[in-house]
């Protein structure tokens, strides 16, 4: 594996680790770590560093729904393009083109569900290309980018078999 590869594994594992850290992990030297992540964000490999937050456990919860899209294309208009324009919108989290029963999977995020219905029904629905959506609003999480949640409860009750 090269090193940039080996960088990649270890921020995905744990963005928090320390030059230092990377750096006995990998076994590179310091600056050939320092120089090796400065260039994957340079070239845009590396977007971003983000917490996963499981949401049960923090008083201010948002609600989070996932969205289904279908659109129809003309001659000017590619998936690209409507990507590019739905993007912008800031209750949008995550935005991806799938194969399947429809052409688009959004994670909205926002206050309340009454919030995540008025942005799909009066931002993105009205886009001129978007012909259906469908929204699912998350109930629960139980994993999140490979992280799984702990419920935090331990039952201290026996097990009673008949």
């Amino acid at each position: 594996m090269d090193a940039r590869a080996e960088l990649i594994d270890l921020l995905r594992e744990n963005a928090r680790y320390s030059v230092e850290d990377l750096a006995r992990l990998s076994g590179l030297e310091e600056s050939a770590v320092e120089e090796t992540i400065a260039a994957l964000e340079r070239d845009g490999v590396l977007c971003g560093y983000q917490a996963v937050v499981d949401w049960r456990r923090v008083e201010s919860e948002s609600v989070r729904a996932f969205v289904e899209l279908n659109v129809a294309l003309d001659r000017e208009t590619s998936y690209e393009d409507i990507a590019r324009r739905l993007a912008k919108f800031d209750e949008i989290q995550s935005l991806r083109l799938v194969s399947g029963d429809y052409d688009f999977a959004l994670d909205v995020e926002a206050d309340s569900m009454g919030a995540v219905s008025r942005f799909v029904s009066e931002r993105v629905a009205p886009v001129p290309e978007v012909t259906q959506t469908v929204t699912h609003y998350i109930m629960e999480s139980y994993k999140e980018r490979g992280i799984e949640f702990d419920d935090g409860y331990d039952d201290d009750r026996l097990s009673v078999t008949p």
